[in-house]
């Protein structure tokens, strides 16, 4: 009798976030489903991006970094590709953030602090195979 593994889907989600504590929440909220890759800046983001375009599944980046903004970095990233799911975090809730996000590129904007629930909605909303139970 043959057994057949089924091969769990696990996404590589890139993390752009300066903030240690920040990144250690959404670490223990996605990093037993997820492969994460962290990046502390925008710059650092693009370039990770870069390495792995052809993995990345989506990105998790947030706006205000040092050394290049998360704008900045999704313009760049959304130049070289036009599909690939860009979830902006800020702790900033006001409607022009949320505009310059999406005119950035960003297919959905989160309001920190960024619940638990949230973020896996989120992600699923983008990677319906992703499977959270």
């Amino acid at each position: 009798m043959e057994h057949t593994v089924t091969e769990v889907y696990r996404p590589l989600i890139l993390v752009a976030e300066d903030d240690d504590s920040n990144f250690k929440l959404i670490n223990a909220v996605i990093g037993k489903k997820c492969d994460i890759l962290w990046a502390k800046n925008g710059e650092d983001a693009v370039q990770l991006f870069r390495e792995n375009k052809d993995k990345a599944a989506a990105i998790l980046m947030d706006i205000k970094m040092p050394i290049m903004t998360g704008l900045e970095a999704t313009e760049i990233i959304r130049q070289e590709d036009k599909d690939i799911p860009i979830i902006m975090q800020t702790a900033y809730a006001f409607s022009s953030d949320r505009d310059n996000a999406i005119n950035a590129g960003a297919s959905e904007m989160l309001v920190k602090p960024i619940t638990l629930s949230m973020l896996r909605d989120c992600l699923s909303s983008f990677l319906p195979e992703l499977k959270w139970s």
